[in-house]
């Protein structure tokens, strides 16, 4: 029988790539101080379980280097050696070149061999002794003050252990090659005959394990189950040998409780049975399939209620009572299945504690990393494409924002600068911050690069008029040209990443204190709540979370300001006033009665004039460039329910538009 190994090649880089990051996490926090006994644990088994994967694939590479990676891992967690610098150093360099040699193995793209080969003999160095174990400094796992001559095992299975493709007989024959094994099968929890099913494990196992043996070589047996199974370990001293030659396994003892599941910097799950079937991985195909049936569902339940529109209520009152039951359950159901999507925004805050404490390193800075809000959920879309242009800001942050050790002192702040990385929610909006407390942004400087390069700048401008120009393509303030700063690319690529996925990006900064970068996103790419209005015969959506209020203007309110255009006064604040009808070239004819719809976008507030109010509605997002081009001031398009083309207006880009004028 073939099998498609394909499919098992998938999960293993996909959980391989989750593993590293645990290990990288893990190690960083021994770095920090942190000598957890599980912690050390969490890592080992992360190592362990790539190596397992690798060989059994046949990617020797990737085997080699983690079986090197995980001698040393397990000298640590035995207490046989300190947590050095080096230590840590050599394995984090590991875990990029196991990266490399893993996109090797998944890609064909080929990873450097030197830089594998050298990793390897840092590694090894470390284990010959070139850093020498520190009394005071190891690993804080206690030996028992007697040598153990045998180990009792509580071994309870998953039901569930026969799908990961284990077998527990395997497990208890590995055993017994180990030493003299005594085995007493338990089978409480096994049903009657009809209740039987031939794919669950039944039967549980209590064994006497005898011999002088580490306890890692007992639980390697178990490592590919400790997932799916409970698993209990006592030592058996040598004052108790006799008893273990014909071990009471029923005595009470305390035993260690081995914590099943995955690293414990990655996904938290329980050793329990229920746990391990708790959740399943699902390709992300399958899961945007859905969503676009659910969005095609919501277009199809607009439609209906767009036709009952003209039918008589009380002719037709159960019909109307259904088409509300369609729609709270559409709603329900397209929540749940983004639900699908959403995942912490901890995926990508993880990666940055190794990014800042490379590059403080190697900028002679000292750099302190604070996260906030690690559990803010965000659909997956987003998370994979907000990765780098959040990299980008945290480098920024670190080169150009935070001051060296001397100069923060001199100035009269710690020594060691601090970068916040902040997710939440607000207001519809996923609000991410990038945060330093460094030298801030020098606003003479700015505006003199820019009459440098002839960029149009308007008379006596705000802060946020001179900020918005750092974002000016090939704009930079650096002296140098460094591999890190000053050639001019990035924060006009931050920013147009972020408008491609519907966000915006709003920065503050004062000198001497430090900058703030302020990135909105949508909560989803897929379905959004609009308020629909019509501009002479065209249907315009207003993103829902983007209006602030509607209203009748008062033609007293409004005001033409000499090269600024009309502003409306709207208690007391001057709102520009923008019609959509000019603004889009529809054409139409300007209305006495037209309405304003106050939004709020890119931290500025507009007043759009348009013609009539339509209502509010759920909306499907479609990308208007992969089926036509970009249109400046459109995000997106939309199916109304009859069948109409709305397209769906960029506030942040309107708002964009009108604050910085263009260069000549």
């Amino acid at each position: 029988m073939s099998m498609d190994m394909q499919r098992f090649h998938a999960t293993f880089f996909e959980e391989s790539r989750e593993g590293l990051e645990a290990m990288e996490a893990g190690l960083l926090q021994l770095e920090q101080g942190d000598r957890d006994a599980e912690l050390i644990n969490s890592i080992f088994r992360a190592a362990h379980s790539i190596k397992g994967g690798a060989a059994t694939f046949g990617f020797e590479a990737v085997a080699a280097l983690t079986h090197v990676l995980e001698t040393l891992l397990d000298e640590l967690r035995a207490g046989k050696r300190a947590v050095s610098g080096a230590g840590i150093d050599a394995m984090l360099a590991s875990v990029d070149v196991l990266r490399a040699l893993l996109g090797e193995a998944e890609t064909g793209h080929p990873a450097d061999p030197q830089a594998s080969q050298a990793v390897q003999a840092r590694l090894n160095g470390v284990l010959a002794g070139n850093d020498a174990p520190a009394a005071a400094a190891l690993v804080a796992v206690e030996a028992p003050a007697v040598e153990p001559v045998g180990w009792r095992i509580g071994f309870t299975p998953a039901p569930s252990l026969f799908m990961s493709g284990n077998d527990p007989l395997r497990i208890i024959r590995e055993l017994d090659r180990l030493g003299t094994l005594d085995v007493a099968c338990r089978t409480e929890r096994l049903p009657g005959f009809e209740q039987m099913d031939p794919l669950e494990a039944y039967l549980a196992w209590d064994l006497g394990l005898i011999g002088a043996l580490p306890r890692s070589a007992v639980t390697e047996a178990f490592a590919w189950v400790e997932d799916d199974c409970e698993l209990e370990i006592e030592a058996i001293l040598a004052d108790a040998v006799a008893d273990a030659s014909a071990p009471d396994l029923a005595m009470p003892v305390e035993l260690e409780q081995v914590q099943a599941g995955p690293v414990a910097a990655n996904e938290q799950r329980n050793g329990t049975p229920e746990a391990a079937e708790s959740s399943i991985r699902v390709s992300t195909d399958k899961i945007d399939g859905l969503i676009n049936l659910v969005g095609e569902l919501v277009i199809t339940q607009a439609m209906l209620k767009q036709i009952s529109a003209k039918l008589d209520p009380a002719l037709a009152e159960r019909l109307f009572e259904g088409l509300d039951l369609l729609e709270r359950n559409t709603r329900d159901l397209q929540e749940a299945v983004i639900g699908v999507r959403m995942l912490p925004v901890e995926a990508v805050f993880r990666r940055f504690p190794r990014l800042v404490r490379d590059l403080s390193a190697r900028l002679g800075k000292q750099v302190r990393l604070r996260t906030l809000g690690e559990g803010t959920e965000l659909d997956k879309g987003l998370i994979e494409k907000i990765a780098d242009p959040l990299v980008h800001l945290v480098r920024n942050s670190i080169d150009h924002g935070l001051e060296l050790p001397d100069a923060r002192v001199a100035a009269g702040k710690d020594g060691t600068g601090t970068i916040t990385l902040a997710a939440s929610h607000q207001g519809g909006h996923i609000v991410i911050e990038v945060a330093d407390d460094g030298r801030g942004l020098d606003r003479e400087r700015i505006l003199a690069k820019a009459a440098e390069r002839g960029l149009a700048v308007p008379d006596k401008p705000t802060d946020a008029q001179v900020w918005d120009l750092i974002f000016q393509p090939g704009f930079s303030t650096a002296d140098a040209v460094t591999d890190l700063s000053g050639r001019g690319v990035g924060m006009d690529v931050v920013r147009r990443n972020i408008q491609a996925l519907g966000g915006e990006v709003q920065l503050e900064s004062t000198l001497g204190h430090g900058t703030r970068v302020v990135i909105r996103l949508p909560l989803t790419l897929a379905i959004l709540d609009g308020m629909t209005v019509a501009v002479g015969e065209e249907t315009l959506i207003l993103p829902l979370s983007h209006v602030i209020e509607a209203l009748q203007p008062d033609a007293a309110d409004v005001r033409r300001m000499v090269g600024e255009g009309r502003v409306l006064r709207v208690r007391g604040e001057y709102l520009p006033l923008v019609s959509l009808n000019e603004h889009y070239r529809y054409g139409q004819p300007r209305r006495d009665d037209a309405l304003v719809v106050v939004v709020e976008g890119d931290g500025q507030k507009l007043a759009l004039e348009v013609d009539e109010l339509l209502g509010q509605q759920q909306v499907v997002v479609k990308n208007l460039e992969n089926n036509y081009r970009r249109v400046e001031g459109i995000s997106g398009a939309t199916i109304l329910g009859d069948g109409r083309v709305a397209l769906i207006v960029d506030v942040g880009g309107l708002v964009r538009s009108l604050r910085v004028p263009h260069a000549a």
